[in-house]
């Protein structure tokens, strides 16, 4: 033991070093904490949604309560959906950062209310975010260079190496202990900030624990890089130069380089592409008899066939019929689409088991619930939500049932995952 605290309080004695464990430290309890502000910003603004949906609907029930057609009701009511976040979401925001976590849609096409709102700020996603996962991929390896690169060349610099080898423990013992002290120094400075805000957002112990153990394998990759090429006698700046470029190699061009060639390899057309065909789909729906509309819309959804014919008149059971013939002209490209994010996600969580940095990042998002694919099953709970409400409207528009204002309560509510 008083050899481990001998190690201790060399590292103590460090400037550089310890100066580095500072600024670790400092910045973890940045990233940390702009992770936290952010989700809590997200909570607090899922948390006022009943009562702004309550005041919405009371305008709505002021202005048509009066009416007994369940058409004005689909058309002018939006229903709010959301994606609460999970409790780590702190530490990597991820897609929560550019994706919308909350959607208000009506009964009307569903295809075009998605993919507007899954427009993402270009600027947000270039830079991302700084925040716990992005320290863990990209700066801690750089903290462990600046404390690992020198920890053999700098004792054959000063002269030491030939003292220390005059001691009766090996020298590779030695080395070990001191870097066996100064990897649980790295681990300390990013682990203790994360416990003490995950123990405030309430995050489960084996979720910490999980968290606390990819640091620790993340850490000694790093270590155990450094290592190796601190094996070749170089000097402290070759040994230096050498880990800050494999990092650059690692963590920055590989997977920049990787995630152009998924995309070229793995063509995905642009959400907006499906809006805008699902809207000319629509559009084009005012030009075409209407006895067209309906007898497509029958065709799918025989149950409601039974109903009265439509008169001179303009009937809402057409418009949401039109709306609902646009969604499924475009359900081949929806489907295309969802197939391509699928499998670009499947190729990047292959590429993570090669770059350490990119699984890291995808493992970190993926237990956070702020990847691609929670997004995704995010979109699958609003198209059934959506699916629930047309059904509940179609009941009164194709019976030719009134709607009354004690009926707006009646309509679905969304429930979000659990």
């Amino acid at each position: 033991m008083k050899l481990w605290r001998f190690e201790s309080l060399l590292l103590l004695r460090a400037r550089v070093p310890m100066a580095a464990l500072a600024l670790l430290l400092m910045l973890a309890i940045a990233s940390l904490a702009s992770g936290v502000q952010r989700i809590d910003s997200q909570r607090a603004a899922i948390a006022r949604i009943p009562a702004l949906q309550q005041t919405d609907l009371a305008a709505i029930v002021a202005a048509h309560g009066d009416s007994t057609d369940a058409g004005h009701a689909a058309y002018y009511t939006f229903h709010p959906t959301w994606n609460a976040p999970s409790p780590l979401a702190f530490i990597a925001v991820g897609m929560r950062d550019v994706a919308p976590t909350i959607l208000r849609v009506r009964a009307l096409g569903l295809e075009a209310q998605i993919h507007d709102g899954d427009t993402f700020n270009p600027e947000l996603a270039l830079a991302g975010r700084f925040d716990f996962a992005f320290l863990l991929t990209f700066l801690l390896p750089v903290f462990v260079i600046a404390l690992f690169h020198d920890l053999r060349s700098g004792e054959a610099e000063s002269g030491r190496e030939r003292m220390l080898r005059a001691l009766p423990h090996p020298l590779m013992w030695i080395q070990l202990r001191r870097a066996v002290v100064r990897g649980l120094a790295l681990l300390a400075c990013v682990v203790a900030p994360f416990l003490g805000f995950a123990l405030q957002q309430q995050v489960p112990p084996t979720a910490m624990l999980a968290v606390t153990l990819l640091i620790a394998a993340y850490i000694a990759f790093w270590i155990a890089l450094a290592l190796l090429i601190g094996r070749m006698c170089w000097s402290s700046s070759t040994n230096a130069a050498a880990p800050v470029t494999a990092w650059a190699a690692i963590a920055l061009v590989l997977p920049a380089l990787s995630h152009v060639a998924i995309e070229r390899t793995i063509r995905v057309e642009q959400g907006a592409e499906i809006a805008r065909a699902q809207r000319e789909a629509v559009n084009h729906a005012w030009d075409i008899p209407r006895d067209v509309t309906m007898q497509a819309f029958y065709a799918k959804y025989p149950q409601w066939q039974d109903s009265a014919p439509l008169g001179s008149d303009f009937h809402y059971k057409w418009y949401l019929a039109f709306h609902q013939n646009g969604d499924d002209s475009v359900a081949a490209m929806a489907a295309a689409y969802r197939d391509g994010i699928e499998r670009r996600s499947a190729a990047a969580t292959r590429l993570g088991w090669v770059l350490p940095p990119v699984g890291m990042q995808t493992v970190l998002s993926r237990w956070a619930g702020t990847d691609m694919a929670a997004h995704l099953a995010y979109q699958d709970r609003v198209r059934a939500y959506h699916a629930q409400l047309r059904h509940f409207y179609y009941g009164y528009l194709f019976g030719d049932r009134p709607f009354t204002a004690d009926d707006y309560p009646r309509a679905p509510q969304f429930q979000p995952a659990r």
